[in-house]
């Protein structure tokens, strides 16, 4: 799905010419960004690495885009590599060992660490030592490698998979929000000039509402209209051009796709609105719970159609007449 936040191999290129370079760049996120400034300065002060940083929040808002230029700020390396590619400790012990002193290590998909590797991590966030145990039962013997001093940089969509004394070992932990339709439009204007596409203000507007507050859906909307305005106009990106590209793409003005539609029209129609567990809510779409749950909604509850309970996925009113559907007046939502 276009809509999707997660990083697609497609989007490898564009996110890296489009990654801002300076502070200045980083359009949104004000708060995280005037506390990330205050830990590297202080850092800087005292001759030292960051604290550890975790970042949390929905897909595509820009957590690796703060970690490099966290290491970009700190004149630092950084290294990066992720949950799922970590699979034994020796490879974590690899890793850790190569760094030099001040390196950034950035782990994406850090829920997806398993125990073992979150075990390890602990001395070596907290006392910069590595203990690699050689051998198997009465023979084994535990080898104590002293680390450089390092920063890392955990990134997720779902913190509450981190163990506790994981998430207790970071200095900051900041969550991204969901960005302002303003802020949506300066990202696609940015965007815009850098990948020289000549976008009508109307234009601009429109592929904002449709971006589901989220900076790497924006990205890849733009390319879609300016491709279409290439194709089928004189390369410039109007407000009809957009929106007969987004129609061909069956995305509505607030974002949503026909999967999105698929899960509201299921709880709606086949649940009564709700409430439902996800377990049968992806038997009833054919999609994976994961995806449902990171994918579809966390941005269906930001524009308040979905609402978690304790029994289930409820639609809310707003998704009933989004849909066009009458609710039937008896209907409690909890």
């Amino acid at each position: 799905m276009i809509t999707e936040p997660k990083q697609k191999n497609e989007d490898r290129s564009l996110d890296l010419s489009l990654r801002p370079q300076r502070w200045e760049e980083y359009i949104g996120q004000p708060a995280i960004k005037e506390n990330l400034k205050i830990l590297i300065q202080a850092a800087k002060n005292r001759g030292q690495s960051i604290e550890h940083v975790l970042l949390y929040g929905p897909a595509g808002l820009g957590k690796t885009s703060l970690s490099f230029l966290i290491a970009k700020e700190m004149g630092a390396n950084i290294r990066v590599t992720s949950g799922p590619a970590i699979e034994r400790v020796g490879d974590l012990a690899s890793i850790l060992t190569n760094l030099m002193p001040g390196d950034v290590l950035f782990i994406d998909e850090a829920h997806r660490l398993n125990k073992l590797i979150e075990e390890v991590l602990y001395p070596a966030m907290e006392s910069r030592t590595l203990d690699i145990i050689i051998g198997k039962g009465p023979s084994a013997r535990t080898i104590q490698l002293e680390l450089p001093p390092f920063t890392l940089i955990a990134a997720t969509t779902r913190i509450g998979l981190l163990s506790s004394p994981l998430r207790s070992r970071f200095g900051g932990i900041f969550r991204l929000d969901f960005y302002t339709p303003e802020d949506m439009e300066k990202i696609i204007a940015r965007s815009a000039a850098l990948l020289g596409v000549t976008i009508d203000p109307a234009a601009r507007r429109l592929v904002a509402e449709s971006s589901r507050s989220t900076p790497r859906v924006a990205n890849r909307l733009l390319k879609r209209v300016r491709d279409y305005a290439e194709v089928e106009g004189n390369g410039v990106v109007t407000l009809e051009m957009a929106t007969r590209a987004l129609q061909l793409l069956e995305i509505d003005r607030i974002g949503l796709e026909p999967t999105d539609r698929k899960i509201l029209e299921a709880i709606i129609k086949k649940f009564q609105g709700g409430p439902v567990g996800v377990q049968t809510l992806a038997a009833a779409t054919s999609e994976e719970e994961e995806t449902i749950e990171d994918v579809y909604e966390p941005y269906l509850m930001q524009v308040g159609f979905l609402e978690r309970t304790p029994r289930g996925r409820v639609a809310t009113a707003l998704a009933w007449q989004h849909m066009g559907i009458s609710q039937p007046e008896q209907r409690h939502l909890i």
